[in-house]
């Protein structure tokens, strides 16, 4: 029931995810943050157990950490997106695997020590299969089946901060409307190349207002 959104800019990707933690027809909690932040330019965003995705996620942030230390440069967005696909692949063939990480979105944006723009924002979907496919805007999750139209309509190659942060606006409005599911909140980030920040949630409330005034 879970719902990960993301859309990828010229300069920028952003995520949204939504903070419930449910399990069968139990509410556990309403804060539960499913974005996380792997370094200075990297985010992930998990669905799936609490548990699995938790230590998998600081699995992978680890040894990205780790893999500067040594070499002193960070992974390219790519190289990341391709690293976290190889160890999932991995475990899905072993006897430990993570059978309840359905899905890791993986963001990545690398600038260059002259900041001059290299590999430029990616946006890779990671499924429970080891895929990886990187994409300009995505969605996982019931929520995500009322988006793909909306993404159609309002994604451009050129698009800035504040439209994505309005196309969210648009998909949170259906999911709240369409899916029996009650989502309340939804986090978002956004990675850029000043680094990693968090923007303000959207919340049923703030969508009212929004309403209101569209």
């Amino acid at each position: 029931m879970e719902t990960l959104l993301g859309i990828k800019g010229p300069d920028f990707v952003m995520l949204a995810a939504d903070t419930t933690h449910a399990r069968s027809i139990i509410v556990m909690k309403e804060d539960q943050n499913k974005i996380h932040k792997a370094s200075d330019n990297l985010l992930i965003s998990t669905t799936g157990e609490s548990g699995d995705t938790e230590q998998f996620t600081e699995f992978i942030s680890k040894n990205i950490a780790l893999y500067k230390m040594r070499n002193g440069y960070d992974l390219s967005p790519r190289a990341a997106a391709h690293f976290t696909r190889k160890n999932l692949a991995d475990y899905l063939r072993s006897r430990t695997p993570y059978q309840g990480l359905h899905v890791c979105r993986w963001v990545c944006f690398r600038i260059h020590q002259r900041y001059d723009e290299t590999d430029g924002a990616e946006l890779a979907f990671i499924d429970y299969l080891a895929n990886a496919k990187s994409l300009n805007h995505a969605g996982h999750g019931y929520g995500a089946m009322f988006c793909s139209s909306i993404y159609d309509r309002y994604w451009h190659p050129n698009i800035t901060q504040d439209e994505a942060y309005d196309i969210f606006k648009k998909c949170i409005v259906e999911i709240q409307k369409r899916l029996v599911v009650n989502l309340k909140n939804f986090n978002v980030s956004v990675v850029d190349k000043n680094g990693v920040r968090n923007l303000e949630p959207i919340s049923a409330q703030s969508l009212t207002d929004y309403n209101a005034s569209s």
